[in-house]
C-alpha cells in the first residue's frame, strides 16, 4: 500500500475466496502483525489458533447460526482468543489484534472477514465460544472473541467512498459541538 489512509480505503469484508493457498510468509507476517498488537498494560492476554487444515476450516464455518459459512472456502483462520483473568480489557486488546491481523492482511493484498464468536450461537442454540472450544481443544480458562477468515481475495470490492463518511457523528470539544 501506498499509505495507511489508502490502505484504510482498501480494506472491505471480503467472504469469496480463491482456491490459492498462502505462503508460510505471508502465515508468519500475519502472526506477526498479530503478537505485536497493543495491549493493555502490555498483559498481551491475547493468544491465536492459526487454522490451514481444511476439515477443521468446515467444521468452523459452522460456529454461527448464520455469517460464518464463507469461513470453509477460506486458506487460513485465525481464532483469537484470550484470558479474561490477565486483563480487565480483554475483549479490547482481542479486538486490537484482531483487526491488527485484517490490516496486515490487506497489505498483503488478501481478503479477510471478522467472524464474531463472543456472544454468538450455532444453529442448534450452543454458544459459539463452547462449539469452538470443543473443535480446537481451547483451555477452558480461555474465551474465543473472534475468527478471522484469510485468503486470496475472490472478488474485487471498491475501496471505502469517503463521500459516505458521516461527519455528522463527529462532535468538537462536546456533543453536538460545532
Amino acid at each position: 500500500m501506498k499509505s495507511f489512509s489508502e490502505l484504510i480505503k482498501q480494506r472491505r469484508s471480503m467472504r469469496k475466496f480463491t482456491d490459492e493457498e498462502l505462503t508460510q510468509e505471508e502465515v508468519v507476517t500475519l502472526l506477526k502483525a498479530a503478537l505485536m498488537s497493543p495491549s493493555s498494560k502490555r498483559s498481551n492476554c491475547w493468544q491465536f489458533i492459526a487454522v490451514d487444515d481444511k476439515e477443521t476450516l468446515d467444521k468452523l464455518s459452522r460456529c454461527k447460526e448464520m455469517g460464518s459459512s464463507f469461513l470453509k472456502e477460506a486458506s487460513l483462520a485465525i481464532v483469537v482468543l484470550t484470558d479474561p483473568l490477565a486483563s480487565d480489557v480483554w475483549i479490547e486488546d482481542a479486538s486490537i489484534a484482531s483487526l491488527m491481523i485484517q490490516l496486515q492482511a490487506e497489505d498483503l493484498g488478501l481478503g479477510s472477514c471478522w467472524i464474531q464468536v463472543r456472544e454468538r450461537y450455532t444453529a442448534t442454540g450452543m454458544s459459539s465460544d463452547e462449539y469452538v472450544h470443543g473443535i480446537l481443544g481451547i483451555p477452558l480458562q480461555l474465551q474465543v472473541l473472534s475468527i478471522v477468515a484469510i485468503g486470496h481475495k475472490g472478488m474485487e470490492r471498491k475501496p471505502f467512498d469517503e463521500s459516505h463518511l458521516q461527519w455528522e457523528k463527529v462532535h468538537i470539544n462536546k456533543y453536538g459541538g460545532e
